[in-house]
C-alpha cells in the first residue's frame, strides 16, 4: 500500500466533472467519463429499460422491422395533386404541416406564415388578415404530414392543389408523398407568403408539375435508392447537401423532358428551375426515406424509431412497436453557422420533417460521406466522421445499400433503437437548416442538433407497458 501511494496519481472519474477538476488541481492525471444515469435518472423508466433489454419479443420484432426497412425499394412513379393523392384532402379545408400535431395558436411564426400562404393559394381567404382569422377559427383542419404518409421540409406545408412527388415502395406497394422544393430565399416553407411566393407556387403547379409528369412517362419510374447511394459517394449526405443527387436526377429527367412534346419554352423554364436549385432532390430524398421507414412501422413490440419530426415548438418521435403514438418534448435549438447579421436570438427552434433522412440512416448519420457539409453546418471533417461513427452505438445495424467511402465503405448506421439511446445517453444527430423565428424572413443559417432525450424515455415507458401486458397474457 505504501508503494501504491508513492506512485503518480492516475484516476478515472465517472460522474460530476468537478471531481475531476479537483483531482487535476491536486496534480493528478484524470480521465473524465461523460456518464450519467440512463433515462435521465428516472428510476421507473430505468427499470422499464432493463426489462426491454434483450427481451425476446423486442429482439424478434426489431429483426422484422429492420429487415422490412432494408428490403424497401422506393421508386418515383408519378406527380399528382395532393387532393388526388390523399383522399382526406378532398374533405373540407385541410392543410398538412411538419412535425407532430400542434394547434394554430401554439405554432411558431414560420409555420403560421406558411399556413396563411397556403390558405391564400387555395383561395379560401381574400387577404392575409382574413386567412389568419380562418386558420384561428378552426374551420381549417391542421394536421401532420406524417398522418398521411407525407413529408415536407421546414414548415412542411401541403394544401389540396399542390403537386406532390409520388414514391412507391416496390417491396410492399405502399406510397409516400412530398411537396416540391421551392429553392432558397423567400419561400413558403420558411413562412413567406407574399404574392411573389404564391406566383412561384402557381407556376410549379401549372408548369413544373405537368412537365415532370410528362417526363416520367418517357423515362419510366426512377429508382431512388441507387441514386441516393451514388450521391453519397459523390459528397452528399442527401439532407443538407444534395448537389450530386440533384445532378444525377437532372441526368435522368432532362433527356426525358426533351423526349416529350412539350413546348421548348416550357422545357427551358423547368430545366432552369431544377438546375438553379441544388436542394431540388431533398424532397425526393425525404419521400424515399419515408417509404423506407413506413415499411418498418407497426411491428408490435419493436423499439425501432420510424419517425423523427419537428414543428418549430416540439420534437416528436414514433416507434414501430407503438404504432401511431407520438412522444414529444420541447424542440432543441440548432447550434451552427449563421448568415451575416443573424444569431441565436433570431432563430426558431428545430423545424421540419427532414429528420426522416436521419431516421433512415442518411443525413447527419452519413456526414462522413460529406466533409464539405461542415462549411455549411459548422465543425470539422473529423467531427462529421465522428458523428457517423457514434451513431453506430444506437442503431440496430447498417444499411449495405448506403456506404461511406471515408469509413472504408462501411454501411451507414441505421435503425435507431430507442433502448440504446436511453441506455447509452447518445442522441441521434441531425443536421438541419435554421429558420428565422419570424414568418417570411427565411433561412438564416444551418447547423447540428439532436432529438430531446425526453422523447425516447417516454417511448420506452410506453413500449414497456405493451410488452408487460403481453407477458402477463402469456403467463
Amino acid at each position: 500500500m505504501t508503494q501504491l501511494f508513492d506512485q503518480p496519481l492516475k484516476v478515472v472519474n465517472a460522474g460530476l466533472a468537478s471531481f475531476a477538476d479537483n483531482l487535476r488541481l491536486a496534480g493528478g492525471e484524470v480521465i473524465h467519463l461523460a456518464w450519467q444515469p440512463p433515462a435521465l435518472g428516472d428510476i421507473e423508466a430505468g427499470l422499464d429499460l432493463a426489462r426491454l433489454l434483450r427481451h425476446p419479443l423486442v429482439e424478434r420484432a426489431n429483426e422484422t422491422a429492420f429487415a422490412r426497412y432494408l428490403e424497401a425499394q422506393p421508386v418515383l412513379v408519378d406527380i399528382v395533386t395532393a387532393s388526388d393523392a390523399i383522399g382526406a384532402m378532398r374533405e373540407g379545408k385541410r392543410i398538412l404541416h411538419s412535425g407532430p400535431p400542434i394547434a394554430w395558436e401554439a405554432m411558431c411564426g414560420p409555420v403560421q406564415g406558411a399556413v396563411i400562404g397556403a390558405i391564400l393559394l387555395e383561395g379560401w381567404a381574400a387577404d392575409h388578415d382574413a386567412a389568419a382569422r380562418l386558420a384561428a377559427s378552426g374551420d381549417v383542419a391542421l394536421e401532420p404530414c406524417h398522418h398521411y404518409q407525407a413529408v415536407g421540409p421546414m414548415a412542411g406545408i401541403i394544401s389540396p392543389s399542390m403537386p406532390l412527388f409520388v414514391v412507391e415502395n416496390r417491396a410492399n406497394g405502399q406510397r409516400t408523398y412530398s411537396n416540391f422544393n421551392e429553392g432558397l430565399g423567400k419561400v413558403l416553407r420558411f413562412g413567406a407568403n407574399s404574392e411573389e411566393v404564391l406566383q412561384r407556387l402557381r407556376w410549379m403547379k401549372a408548369t413544373l408539375a405537368p412537365a415532370l409528369k410528362a417526363a416520367l412517362r418517357v423515362s419510366g419510374e426512377i429508382e431512388l435508392k441507387p441514386l441516393m447511394a451514388q450521391a453519397l459517394h459523390m459528397g452528399d449526405e442527401v439532407h443538407n447537401r444534395n448537389s450530386a443527387a440533384t445532378g444525377l436526377f437532372i441526368k435522368r429527367i432532362v433527356p426525358a423532358l426533351l423526349g416529350t412534346d412539350l413546348p421548348l419554352s416550357q422545357i427551358r423554364e423547368v430545366c432552369a428551375a431544377i438546375v438553379g436549385n441544388d436542394h431540388f432532390f431533398l424532397n425526393l430524398s425525404m419521400a424515399a426515406c419515408k417509404a423506407m421507414m413506413d415499411a418498418a412501422a407497426n411491428v408490435p413490440f419493436s423499439s425501432m424509431v420510424t419517425v423523427m419530426a419537428r414543428n418549430g415548438v416540439n420534437f416528436g418521435i414514433r416507434l414501430s412497436g407503438t404504432g401511431e403514438q407520438w412522444f414529444q418534448a420541447k424542440a432543441n435549438p440548432v447550434e451552427g453557422l449563421f448568415f451575416p447579421g443573424y444569431g441565436v436570438d433570431d432563430a426558431a427552434a428545430d423545424l421540419g420533417d427532414s429528420a426522416i433522412t436521419e431516421t433512415a440512416g442518411v443525413g447527419g448519420f452519413a456526414m462522413a460521406s460529406s466533409p464539405a457539409i461542415v462549411k455549411f453546418v459548422g465543425g470539422t471533417p473529423a467531427d462529421a466522421t465522428a458523428n457517423s461513427r457514434r451513431m453506430q452505438s444506437i442503431t440496430l445495424g447498417g444499411n449495405p445499400a448506403f456506404t461511406l467511402p471515408a469509413l472504408n465503405f462501411a454501411p451507414t448506421a441505421a435503425g435507431i433503437d430507442a433502448r440504446k439511446v436511453v441506455d447509452r445517453g447518445i442522441l441521434p444527430v441531425i443536421n438541419t437548416g435554421i429558420a428565422h423565428k419570424k414568418a417570411g424572413v427565411g433561412q438564416i443559417g444551418a447547423g447540428i442538433t439532436s432529438a430531446p432525450m425526453e422523447c425516447f424515455v417516454a417511448a420506452i415507458r410506453a413500449l414497456a407497458e405493451t410488452v408487460q401486458r403481453q407477458d402477463g397474457t402469456a403467463s
